[in-house]
């Protein structure tokens, strides 16, 4: 049979795109070197067609466009990248603070 693998756990800060005007807050957080947001260009619809503006981050594959209520995750290396709202619900959890 196939050997098989689980995902170890690691632990990434994260932040959602929840409105338009919070582009700018994540930018503050990640870097204008990292993320660029124009809310004069459309981008991705929302769930009900809104039109957010265009963000988009510079990721280690290329740069990759926002869609509403994606979050922004810092993962383990320091790199940013956009996930899903649905994938982010099923693949993350809230952490205990280890402090």
């Amino acid at each position: 049979h196939m050997p098989m693998f689980r995902k170890r756990p690691v632990t990434v800060e994260a932040r959602p795109w929840d409105s338009p005007d919070a582009a700018y807050g994540l930018i503050e957080w990640a870097g204008e070197d990292v993320l660029s947001y124009d809310e004069s260009t459309s981008g991705p619809p929302g769930p009900v067609g809104e039109d957010w503006g265009y963000f988009e981050v510079k990721t280690l594959e290329g740069e990759h466009v926002a869609s509403p209520f994606d979050w922004l995750i810092r993962g383990v290396a320091g790199e940013f990248y956009f996930c899903k709202p649905d994938v982010f619900e099923a693949t993350y959890e809230p952490a205990d603070e280890v402090r």
